[in-house]
C-alpha cells in the first residue's frame, strides 16, 4: 500500500488540551501537503482554520472526550461547528447511558445529532475500551438505526484504543451504510496498513504524517 493511499484515509489529528495555534497550523499545512482525508481539531479552532484554509476538510469533536454532556449541549456544539466551517463531526456517546443499557436513549441522541448534521458526516465514538462485547454490539445497532455515517472505536483519551478485534466485531454487526474509523494507539505504518486492510475507511491519528516521513513520533 502506497503512502499516499494510506494518508488519504487519515484524519490528521491534534486534540491535545494544550495545543496552540502553531500546532494546529502545522497540522493543516501537513494535511494540505500530504493529502490527508481531513484535519481533526478542537472546536475552538474551527473558525480560524476555515478562514485560513477554506478548502481544507475540517473535522471536529462534540461531547469530547467523556461523552456525558446533555444532548442539547451536543446539538449546540454541532450547529456552531458547522456554522464555523466544519464538514465532519466526531461525537462521543453518553458512555454512562451505554453502561446503564439505555440503548434506545443513546440511539435517539445519535439520531438527533445526525439530523443536525444533515449531509455532513457524523462519526460516533463508542469508546470500546469501556464496553463489553454485548455493549459494543448494541452500539453497532444504535449507530446503524440512527443513520450515522461512521462508528469510531475510541477517543484516544480512554484506557485503550483501537483493536483489530473490535473492528472485526463492528463489521459483523453494523449496517451496510456504516463505515468504520479506528483511533487511539495507531502509531506505526504496520498499524495503519492493518486497520485499512481490515476494512477501516478512516484512521484518526496524529502520527501518520510523521511516521511516513521517517520521523519518530508518539501521540493520539
Amino acid at each position: 500500500m502506497e503512502d499516499r493511499e494510506i494518508l488519504a484515509h487519515v484524519d490528521h489529528t491534534q486534540l491535545k488540551a494544550f495545543a496552540v495555534w502553531e500546532d494546529v497550523e502545522r497540522l493543516c499545512e501537513e494535511a494540505v501537503l500530504y493529502g490527508t482525508a481531513s484535519v481533526c481539531i478542537p472546536p475552538a479552532y474551527v473558525g480560524r482554520v476555515h478562514e485560513r484554509y477554506p478548502d481544507l476538510n475540517i473535522c471536529t469533536v462534540v461531547g469530547f472526550p467523556l461523552g456525558y454532556s446533555v444532548t442539547a449541549a451536543k446539538l449546540a456544539e454541532v450547529r456552531e461547528a458547522l456554522a464555523e466551517g466544519a464538514n465532519e463531526i466526531d461525537m462521543v456517546v453518553n458512555i454512562s447511558d451505554v453502561k446503564n443499557h439505555l440503548y434506545e436513549k443513546v440511539e435517539e441522541e445519535i439520531r438527533a445529532l445526525k439530523e443536525a448534521c444533515g449531509s455532513h458526516i457524523l462519526k460516533v465514538i463508542v469508546e470500546t475500551c469501556y464496553l463489553t462485547e454485548e455493549e459494543k454490539i448494541a452500539m453497532c445497532h444504535a449507530v446503524t438505526a440512527a443513520g450515522a455515517d461512521f462508528i469510531k472505536t475510541s477517543t484516544g483519551f480512554g484506557s485503550g484504543g483501537a483493536t483489530l478485534a473490535d473492528v472485526r466485531l463492528f463489521k459483523e454487526h453494523i449496517g451496510a451504510g456504516v463505515k468504520i474509523k479506528a483511533a487511539g494507539g495507531v502509531r506505526t505504518r504496520e498499524d495503519l496498513v492493518a486497520f485499512l486492510e481490515e476494512g477501516c475507511e478512516r484512521i484518526g491519528t496524529s502520527s501518520a504524517v510523521a511516521l511516513l516521513a521517517g520521523k519518530e513520533t508518539s501521540g493520539y
